[in-house]
């Protein structure tokens, strides 16, 4: 089964990967980078051409071949394009041998994965009220992110981040939502790297009586040092990883136990391929997995598949795709009580309508906000 073509297809703010075999099959994958995705084309532009007659029943040797054929790998722009070939390759064979990818990965270890919706409130009435909606929606499991600039009208980053401030604003808005919904329901309390080591301490020691699920990346993943000071003095559950890309930037973390959940995007780390390897070095340490994803349904049913696979996933990022985005890349993924499930379809259950992808040219890439402090200096988004 050899490979034909590869096409890069641009999309939004989003990046598909096609490709084709000289059977006249194909495989869709995704390699989206937000704010990056640019540089990814790029990317893609120079590694296609060398897979063309490459064998794409060789999924590793592939994977192998681009992450260590050059003298330059990783990172998180050239993971990402690899992480498109990679889901590209697994729907192609799925599609070949006529079986769904969780089964070629070991078939199901579980018939549903939970899912979380984030969900967002300028004050802690707004957070609670919209929280309601969600669960009576069926959800199980809440992302908030109130560590921001400030409150209420001043809800802005040109305003200027003031850590005191947020922690204030954020322990309000997990206070009021917590006794708003009772101790069964999950809540994932996002910091989105903000804060120093002091002070996401400061934090987390006051969420521990309103007991988050996790906290997800309090700091920034680069010194695992940090986490293990963090770790040292709070007794709530971390996540992180986002960040990383490749399962050495994960190793020190899982080895040394400074994390509870591993928050992997399978399309910033090369791909389910690589996604399988650090949720194996994970379970010998029992964290699991609480993947992030770029909000697109091929990026979804890339890590269904996965969670649906191994015996350590806790949860998944979900929201339902808009109208347009479920007809450019129609999926069979369905939400059902909290939990996302996913058919018998061949491959991944994915197809890409470029047709209706013409109609969404791609965006300039969304540059992320730069914050600031009151004295202007930068602080982590």
């Amino acid at each position: 089964m050899q490979i034909r073509q590869i096409d890069t297809i641009p999309v939004g703010s989003f990046v598909y990967v096609k490709i084709h075999t000289k059977d006249g099959l194909y495989g869709i994958g995704e390699a989206s980078l937000s704010g990056r995705q640019a540089a990814v084309v790029g990317a893609l532009e120079h590694i296609t051409p060398l897979l063309i007659g490459c064998d794409a029943t060789r999924i590793e040797h592939i994977w192998q071949d681009i992450f260590r054929g050059t003298f330059w790998r990783g990172g998180p722009v050239l993971q990402s394009a690899l992480a498109g070939i990679d889901i590209a390759l697994w729907d192609l064979n799925g599609k070949a041998l006529g079986v769904p990818v969780h089964r070629m990965l070991g078939g199901l270890a579980r018939d549903k994965v939970l899912v979380y919706r984030h969900v967002g409130g300028t004050t802690p009435a707004q957070l609670v009220e919209r929280s309601q909606t969600l669960l009576e929606e069926g959800w199980k499991v809440l992302r908030i992110s109130p560590i921001v600039a400030g409150k209420g009208k001043d809800h802005r980053p040109e305003v200027g981040f003031d850590p005191t401030r947020a922690i204030l604003n954020g322990i309000d808005h997990m206070a009021a939502l917590r006794e708003a919904v009772g101790p069964e329901v999950e809540i994932i309390f996002e910091v989105h790297t903000r804060l120093t080591p002091t002070r996401a301490i400061e934090l987390c020691r006051q969420l521990e009586p309103h007991r988050p699920f996790f906290v997800e990346d309090p700091i920034r993943s680069e010194s695992p040092g940090a986490f293990r000071t963090l770790r040292q003095h709070t007794s709530v559950a971390i996540g992180t990883g986002e960040q990383l890309h490749d399962k050495w930037a994960y190793r020190q973390l899982i080895e040394e136990e400074l994390i509870d959940y591993l928050r992997v995007d399978i399309c910033h780390t090369g791909g389910i391929t690589e996604g399988k390897k650090i949720a194996a070095m994970g379970e010998v340490h029992y964290q699991e997995l609480a993947c992030h994803y770029t909000g697109s349904p091929v990026s979804t049913a890339a890590m269904l598949h996965l969670n649906l696979s191994i015996s350590n996933c806790a949860v998944q990022e979900f929201a339902p795709a808009s109208a347009w985005m479920a007809e450019v890349t129609p999926h069979d993924c369905f939400l059902e009580d909290g939990y996302l499930f996913s058919s018998d379809s061949p491959g991944l259950g994915i197809d890409l309508n470029e047709e209706a992808a013409h109609l969404h040219p791609p965006s300039i890439p969304d540059e992320p906000p730069h914050w600031r402090r009151a004295d202007g200096s930068v602080n982590d988004w």
